[in-house]
């Protein structure tokens, strides 16, 4: 009778930590939208990630208020995942507002090569025969999806967002390299640095603005719902997938997130009317393919 009670608990517990998983994925194939909302309501991409990022912060704060002591206890690694993440956030929230949101969700979905490149280089992990395939195939999807012979002779990032959202997939490989590297730091702390590194690129950033972190004065109190709301969310998806992870394996994990793309063609097709091209389709299925084929990478 125990053991059914136990096989019970366990499979209850796996089954909520894929509901983590792909709350996670379906919160950040749409939070592009409200915070489009946000933008075309005046609020910079940097001062909506700073005040969304900035209530999760605060809220965090409060519920993580008898740890606070220990904060003074952690590694420096806690700094540099701070960092990383918080650069990850921002510039994906700028990248979604002004990007096409597809284009911009398969340049982030890149990360996985940048993961690989890493933990070979920086974690001394092993790279397998199939995470060279993945490296070629993730390449080879970005090059048919990048090239444009009218536009230039190089398979490059075409515009600003384009360029941000490349590089919120590597920020977002460093910050998992880092996460593994630093095993010991626990689920309140990875969250904790997640939500305040956001806060902090975006203060840094707002120096170089000319309207810094100024909130439009035609505001009204359903455009700071909406912020709330994506605080609340954030602190959902971040705890639920930070869940999730810890307890469903890695390469089960990472096709499970690939979920977001699905709910992100769907989402921008019917919210923004935006269409992919042929290339686009055909390159985004070898970044889809080459995914997979990182995780068993890191399969032992």
């Amino acid at each position: 009778m125990k053991k059914i009670d136990q096989t019970q608990q366990l499979e209850s517990h796996e089954a909520f930590a894929i509901f983590g998983l792909l709350f996670g994925a379906v919160a950040w194939g749409i939070m592009w939208y409200p915070y489009r909302i946000l933008a075309e309501a005046g609020l910079s991409g940097v001062a909506s990630s700073f005040y969304t990022f900035g209530i999760a912060t605060l809220i965090g704060c409060i519920f993580y208020f008898k740890h606070w002591r220990s904060a003074f206890n952690l590694p420096p690694s806690i700094i540099w995942l701070s960092l990383a993440a918080g650069w990850t956030n921002l510039s994906y929230v700028l990248a979604v507002i002004d990007g096409e949101v597809m284009r911009v969700m398969l340049l982030f979905y890149l990360s996985p090569l940048w993961t690989l490149i890493l933990s070979h280089f920086v974690l001394k992990e092993k790279t397998k025969p199939i995470g060279y395939i993945a490296i070629a195939t993730s390449l080879l999807g970005a090059f048919i999806m990048l090239y444009n012979p009218n536009v230039s002779s190089l398979p490059l990032p075409r515009n600003s967002a384009e360029w941000l959202a490349l590089s919120a997939g590597v920020g977002f490989s460093l910050s998992n390299v880092i996460a593994r590297k630093s095993h010991h730091l626990s689920i309140r702390a990875k969250s904790s640095a997640v939500w305040f590194g956001a806060v902090l690129v975006a203060i840094c950033f707002s120096l170089f603005r000319p309207n810094g972190l100024k909130v439009p004065s035609h505001f009204i109190w359903s455009h700071w719902l909406i912020m709330v709301l994506i605080a609340v969310l954030l602190i959902a998806v971040t705890l639920l997938v930070q869940y999730g992870i810890a307890k469903i394996a890695a390469t089960r994990a990472s096709v499970i997130f690939l979920f977001e793309l699905v709910v992100a063609a769907l989402s921008s097709y019917y919210l923004a009317n935006e269409t992919m091209t042929l290339n686009e389709l055909v390159g985004g299925a070898f970044i889809f393919v080459a995914a997979i084929f990182s995780t068993s990478n890191f399969n032992d």
